[in-house]
């Protein structure tokens, strides 16, 4: 019988002791570390300021949140409004793909334009990135359906009158008071689910041409490692998301494109340059 593997001589356990030389390195990260990934992810974006492309990208995006609310509401779907504004920032990670080319190539010495940013469309890997951005957009609705589910085994299906209406029965009645806390908990759910598989995934992708499914092992990996740490950065995110919302969304306009600097300066801190792996 042929031996396995006879052409390059390998056998299952020096394969195994091969894939482990090329897993990426998951460093342990302190809080120090996100505090320095935001300062970064500032400084990233203070450096490439009124850039039309990211500027307009995120001037639109809390724009559509509002188109978004007026179309629920003008549809008398109210019980969606908040899960869709909510769930829509599942989408963040992969919308700021072209911020990690910009923070990528700053870190490099090199030159940071918008045109620079647009580059990740011919990225070899965005195939990789458009998987990945289907998979949290499968989230985003699998979460809206279950939130519609919750609302309507909560109240029925009577319609509200008016955003007043809507208001008084969720916020003075126990039942939309057991609402807030059963939607608000399994929300919670989804958003740590997008969060372990999101965190380090697009930058190390974009970064070392990976694969999603290795991505997205990657980035459990790092969640696994890193639990307390992944955990704060979560809450900051919702922090700020939150913040940035006031008023009327347009603070996400500066908001997102931070979070997406400093997303690929806590991929560097986290995902530890292996020199047996490829880079760009």
């Amino acid at each position: 019988m042929a031996a396995p593997y006879p052409e390059k001589n390998v056998t299952p356990f020096t394969q195994d002791i091969a894939d482990a030389a090329l897993s990426p390195v998951i460093r342990n990260i302190t809080f120090a570390d996100l505090q320095d990934a935001l300062r970064l992810g500032w400084a990233d974006f203070k450096a490439v300021p009124n850039h039309p492309i990211i500027l307009c990208l995120y001037v639109i995006y809390p724009a559509l949140s509002l188109v978004l609310a007026g179309m629920v509401l003008g549809y008398s779907l109210l019980p969606l409004l908040f899960p869709l504004l909510a769930g829509f920032t599942l989408m963040g990670p992969f919308a700021a793909l072209g911020l990690y080319e910009l923070s990528r190539r700053r870190e490099l010495g090199e030159e940071a334009s918008p045109w620079q940013a647009t580059k990740v469309l011919r990225s070899p890997s965005f195939g990789a990135m458009l998987g990945l951005g289907t998979l949290l957009l499968t989230i985003f609705v699998v979460w809206v359906a279950t939130a519609q589910v919750i609302y309507v085994s909560t109240f029925g299906n009577a319609p509200s009158v008016g955003i007043p209406h809507f208001a008084t029965r969720v916020l003075t009645t126990s039942e939309g008071w057991e609402l807030i806390v059963v939607g608000c908990s399994v929300g919670f759910l989804f958003a740590v689910v997008a969060l372990c598989i999101s965190v380090v995934s697009f930058p190390l992708i974009h970064d070392r041409h990976a694969s999603a499914a290795d991505a997205i092992t990657t980035s459990f990996r790092a969640v696994a490692q890193n639990p307390v740490s992944m955990a704060a950065w979560g809450l900051i995110v919702a922090v700020l998301l939150l913040l940035g919302s006031m008023p009327l969304f347009l603070g996400r306009a500066v908001v997102i494109p931070l979070l997406g600097h400093s997303t690929w300066h806590l991929y560097r801190k986290v995902v530890e340059r292996n020199p047996n792996l490829p880079e760009r």
